[in-house]
């Protein structure tokens, strides 16, 4: 018999549930141009407020997850061909530079030097494809023979 949390068990839970909330809508709208005012409005907190609980939620402020959010999205982007100035749009940066900055910083190398090992690594799956999958399952299968 499944048990129902009542309040009194979790008495901050309704504070939780509208940070999960505010998490959602920043997965649903990355892409469009929100900030930590439209995201605390969403979470109906004072902004300083909604940052530190988010921050004790999710160990990342709004602003830091909705960036890890976006490149994120980039990545897949880059990886499925899309040039960097689409991609940059697409994902809700205002300009390519700060994109790309930004990109740096928490992947380690530009977008298009991501975009350049992406189509290397298609090739070389193209080019040798049973170097990408694991030995045990290559023996496995008897493809090794």
């Amino acid at each position: 018999m499944e048990q129902v949390l009542k309040n009194k068990d979790y008495p901050k839970a309704y504070l939780y549930r509208r940070i999960v909330q505010s998490k959602l809508f920043i997965d649903k709208n990355y892409m469009k141009n929100i900030d930590v005012s439209n995201i605390s409005d969403e979470a109906n907190f004072s902004k300083f407020h909604f940052i530190r609980l988010f921050k004790q939620a999710f160990n990342k402020t709004p602003h830091q997850y909705l960036t890890f959010v976006r490149i994120e999205k980039a990545k897949a982007l880059l990886q499925s061909n899309k040039s960097i100035t689409d991609t940059c749009f697409l994902v809700g940066f205002e300009s390519v530079s700060s994109f790309s900055g930004l990109f740096k910083k928490h992947v380690g190398i530009t977008p298009s030097d991501f975009l350049k090992q992406c189509k290397k690594r298609k090739e070389n799956v193209k080019r040798a494809p049973l170097s990408f999958i694991p030995g045990c399952f290559i023996t496995n299968y008897g493809w090794d023979k």
